[in-house]
């Protein structure tokens, strides 16, 4: 199995999410399917399955973000020194050259991937024809809507 690109705020977001899970969620829904199972009657107790309903699904995310966070290769974007060029965890001001709107984003991996807090995808469209370019350059993106240019104004490592 590959590694899959995460930069450290994406991986400190899960470990974060991951420690909440099994310090809060977890004991909280055990202690709620004791409590149900104190009612009695399994088969006929709604919040007994809606409590085993809640543990399944914290588990299964728990085995999620620990897969993830094994298989992550984590980039320390301030560390790098790609001379001006768009790699992954570049910050990338950008300017749609037909309407003159300004845009910013960080290239991160799929799994940190937010459109609104402007984060993409490596592997999205628009983040694969920044990559290799520099400041000045134009950046041809084919999107859904059909082609669209972008001129990168800043490349930042932060």
């Amino acid at each position: 199995m590959t590694k899959s690109p995460m930069t450290t705020r994406g991986a400190e977001k899960l470990r974060e999410e991951l420690h909440e899970l099994k310090t809060v969620a977890r004991p909280k829904v055990i202690q709620a399917i004791a409590e149900a199972r104190a009612l009695g009657d399994l088969k006929e107790n709604a919040e007994y399955h809606a409590a085993r309903e809640q543990q399944s699904f914290i588990e299964g995310r728990i085995a999620e973000i620990e897969g993830k966070l094994s298989n992550a290769e984590i980039i320390d974007i301030t560390k790098l020194n790609a001379g001006g060029k768009v790699v992954f965890g570049a910050t990338v001001e950008l300017m749609n050259v037909e309407t003159e709107e300004e845009v910013t984003y960080q290239v991160v991996g799929d799994d940190e991937a937010d459109i609104k807090a402007h984060l993409i995808s490596i592997s999205s469209p628009i983040a694969r024809a920044l990559i290799g370019k520099e400041e000045g350059e134009i950046a041809v993106v084919q999107a859904p809507g059909g082609k669209k240019e972008y001129e990168i104004l800043d490349v930042k490592y932060i």
